[in-house]
């Protein structure tokens, strides 16, 4: 009498690297993620590796493994939060729209970018501390942000053709007054707050504020 043999088993050393690819990466997330924490509070200089280790829950011996050094951490989280703000620039979708009406979105959407994360200030503002440094070093973030000039100039390009924006405006400048408008205000909204004795991030004040921004934009773009 035949009896079915029983099913063998996936052969435990597969079993074993893959479980163990899952938690090399889970921890490298977790170390990622307690040391943006970190450094979004108080700095390159301020942070302390042993309190990345304690919030991550792993040892200083593995944060070495996977890292390096402080200083490798940190360019790692930079590159983390340069490549956030990329992905959520880049989900933005205006290529079936008119240029005023993409100009307008891209504005709104720059906007919430940094309301929605206000921590990347406290990393930003030590980064520029050191003069750009970890930026300089790092080929990931400045291939990531090739293609940003690229977009401006094809939106503005076709505002101008259709008449809509003047010309001469540069896509630089542009750019980086976009983000300014919204940044300076919400990473100096403690000390403008106490000036002014005013909440400028309830909902009511920050739509307000984004109609300001993008009212400003697009009389400063029309054309004539």
């Amino acid at each position: 009498m035949k009896t079915d043999k029983p099913k063998a088993a996936p052969p435990r050393r597969a079993r074993r690297r893959g479980s163990g690819r899952r938690n090399a990466s889970d921890t490298r997330e977790r170390i990622l993620a307690a040391a943006f924490r970190e450094f979004a509070d108080k700095g390159l200089d301020g942070a302390r590796v042993d309190e990345i280790a304690r919030r991550a829950g792993v040892n200083k011996g593995m944060l070495y493994h996977y890292f390096g050094n402080k200083e490798r951490l940190f360019q790692a989280a930079l590159e983390r939060l340069y490549a956030t703000i990329r992905a959520k620039q880049g989900g933005l979708n205006v290529r079936d729209l008119k240029p005023e009406q993409a100009m307008r979105k891209l504005v709104a959407h720059t906007a919430e970018i940094w309301m929605e994360h206000p921590d990347f200030f406290g990393v930003l503002n030590s980064e520029n501390l050191r003069r750009a440094q970890h930026v300089k070093r790092s080929k990931r973030i400045i291939q990531m942000y090739e293609p940003v000039l690229e977009q401006m100039e094809q939106l503005l390009a076709a505002g101008s053709r259709d008449g809509m924006f003047r010309k001469g405006i540069d896509a630089l400048d542009l750019y980086i007054s976009i983000s300014a408008l919204a940044a300076h205000y919400i990473s100096n909204h403690y000390t403008l707050e106490a000036l002014f004795h005013t909440k400028l991030l309830t909902r009511k004040r920050w739509e307000q504020r984004c109609e300001h921004m993008t009212d400003m934009v697009m009389r400063y773009l029309k054309a004539g």
